[in-house]
């Protein structure tokens, strides 16, 4: 593959504490709204895209509408005819869009193209909507007639550190009090307004229930209804599209480097795979050694914040000896002397996260590439990382099983 920069050319979030099924709102709606706040953040042309690419996970149970793609040349009669295509990989899906997006640039097939990503989740009850997500495990043989099977698969990846490692639940707490502190300084973020303490997170009872095992309420990332717009380019298009901004091509970000991996579907598979190698999760690590070679970083000490994909705490707790700010099995290292709060040494998820932010499936990915664009280019607001430079993303789907890893820097 070509080594042509791919650049970012930022985006819109729509608010992730709504909820569009109680305001009545169509899917197609929530893809609206992203894409025309991202014409007024970006100073995109509808003229200027040439493909729209989107990802979502389960529209087709959710709302019952799938071929989504086809929802975006109603926005504009210079749409008529566009290519658009719809990606999915669970959690992971938008990542994919992405990847795919950076290839047809890179082949010079489109010079920009708009990603969505989307998801709307609150038409359907707890249960059922539990039971929606765990189509993203071998449904079979981990979902079927379990009650929130996802909680009790990333309860299972806890249990797997506890055993090789020894792992003490208040880490957890305080990674759930971290994310909930930076989610109050992201105007977007879903639980912004929410009440959280470390105390609290580390309670059980009738304020912070048992969900499964080892994992509370306060462990889990949100339920949420979510759409992100953003643009990636070529170098020739982003080089005009600077001009026209009155800004330097030098400023404005690029995928530096990226990985790919796929683990197999079944939990237990994973964690038998991983036996007597240093890492849990040996897929998702080669995910994240893969973009540090693609970018030529020599460790996560290159980086200056992360964005990773915590839908529980324990997914989080793994990211961090898995990116390298400790050994393995020592992810509390990290967390006991600050290293990941939002003024620590590297801060991980200085936008709240999944569990602070929110985690609409199909949007997670994009959401988070496009808050580390908001990093680099220094305009993040009250969760702004001083001086960050280059940002790393981590978006993984169903137990861990797609992952896919992008740095992104100036």
């Amino acid at each position: 593959m070509s080594e042509q920069k791919v650049y970012l050319l930022g985006g819109y979030q729509t608010d992730f504490a709504r909820n569009w099924a109680r305001e009545n709102k169509h899917i197609c709606a929530m893809m609206r709204e992203a894409y025309e706040g991202s014409l007024r953040t970006t100073r995109i042309e509808p003229a200027d895209i040439k493909a729209a690419f989107i990802g979502n996970f389960a529209a087709e149970l959710y709302c019952m509408q799938g071929h989504l793609g086809a929802f975006f040349v109603d926005f504009d009669p210079a749409f008529r005819g566009l290519p658009t295509s719809r990606f999915e990989g669970a959690c992971a899906s938008s990542a994919l869009a992405v990847m795919s997006a950076m290839a047809h640039i890179r082949a010079g097939m489109y010079d920009c193209i708009a990603l969505i990503g989307v998801e709307l989740m609150k038409t359907a009850s707890p249960a059922k909507g539990g039971d929606y997500l765990g189509t993203a495990a071998w449904y079979s043989r981990e979902s079927a007639g379990v009650e929130f099977p996802f909680p009790k698969l990333f309860g299972k990846l806890g249990d797997v550190y506890e055993e090789r490692f020894g792992l003490d639940d208040t880490y957890l707490a305080q990674i759930a009090a971290i994310n909930y502190a930076n989610a109050k300084l992201n105007p977007n973020a879903q639980t912004r307004d929410w009440f959280m303490s470390y105390d609290h997170a580390c309670s059980k009872g009738q304020y912070n229930s048992t969900v499964s095992g080892r994992i509370k309420v306060t462990d889990c990332s949100q339920i949420t209804d979510g759409a992100v717009c953003m643009y990636m380019a070529s170098a020739p298009f982003a080089a005009e599209y600077a001009r026209r901004c009155g800004i330097t091509l030098e400023s404005i970000p690029y995928i530096q480097g990226w990985g790919q991996t796929t683990a197999p579907m079944e939990f237990s598979a994973k964690v038998a795979e991983s036996e007597n190698q240093p890492f849990v999760l040996p897929w998702t690590r080669k995910a994240i050694t893969d973009a540090y070679s693609r970018a030529g970083l020599k460790d996560c000490w290159d980086l200056d914040a992360i964005e990773t994909h915590d839908c529980f705490t324990t997914s989080e707790y793994m990211a961090i000896d898995h990116f390298g700010l400790t050994a393995p099995g020592q992810s509390w290292r990290a967390i006991e002397e600050g290293v990941i709060e939002l003024g620590g040494k590297l801060p991980i998820n200085p936008s709240g996260g999944l569990i602070g932010c929110g985690h609409p499936v199909g949007a997670t990915g994009v959401r988070q590439l496009l808050d580390a664009y908001k990093q680099v280019t220094g305009t993040a607001g009250e969760y702004q990382v001083k001086n960050a430079r280059r940002v790393a993303t981590l978006n993984i789907g169903g137990s861990a099983t797609t992952n896919v890893c992008f740095i992104v820097g100036k």
